[in-house]
């Protein structure tokens, strides 16, 4: 993982659907760094192609670039088209370098459970300096059984991270048992095939 990035960034003179369509045309993506204590909102746009970039080498930490100044800041959050295709919209949160903060990370499973796995939550929040933001929290399923309950504290954390609430909430259930769920997909096919509609030609025998 990288440090950080560096983005340039222009200035938004206007704001709006339609200007922000226009600058999606050209390759950007339309922008804001959120308003906080002593510090304005400030609306901007940035390389769509840079901040990919960045992304695809999993950079959470950005030095903004924008009228002479420089913003650290972490994304806040992404907006996207429709159809999950391309990023519409970035907002960004100021932070300062060497000083935790807290923010939800996604949680995905791993490895193939005796059942189906009931994830509880999607996301937990975490502490972390900026640059060490994990891109997921990755937990282990395999072998659990009908009936077992995961709880946060299962969860192996990153080094320099650590778990912002209740240790001991519960975050994903396993129900069923693989071979019920063979034996039910079965069923469920041959129930289908006998149901099959009549054709013409059937029919007019």
């Amino acid at each position: 993982m990288s440090d950080s990035s560096v983005l340039t960034a222009e200035s938004r003179e206007k704001v709006g659907t339609r200007s922000s369509r226009a600058l999606r045309s050209e390759g950007r993506i339309p922008a804001t760094l959120q308003a906080e204590a002593g510090n304005a909102h400030v609306d901007f746009s940035i390389n769509e192609r840079e901040f990919l970039a960045s992304r695809r080498h999993h950079v959470h930490l950005y030095d903004i670039e924008l009228a002479g100044d420089k913003h650290t800041a972490v994304v806040r959050e992404l907006q996207w088209d429709t159809f999950g295709d391309s990023i519409i919209h970035i907002e960004f949160r100021r932070v300062t370098r060497g000083v935790e903060i807290e923010s939800e990370v996604e949680i995905q499973t791993i490895g193939q459970a005796d059942g189906v796995v009931n994830l509880l939550v999607s996301h937990l929040t975490v502490s972390s300096l900026p640059s060490m933001i994990p891109d997921k929290l990755e937990i282990t399923v395999t072998g659990l059984e009908e009936g077992s309950i995961l709880k946060a504290s299962e969860i192996v954390l990153p080094e320099g991270v650590t778990l912002v609430g209740d240790a001991d909430a519960d975050i994903a259930t396993v129900f069923g048992t693989r071979v019920a769920l063979v034996e039910e997909e079965a069923e469920e096919e041959v129930e289908g095939e006998d149901t099959e509609p009549e054709s013409e030609d059937d029919a007019g025998k």
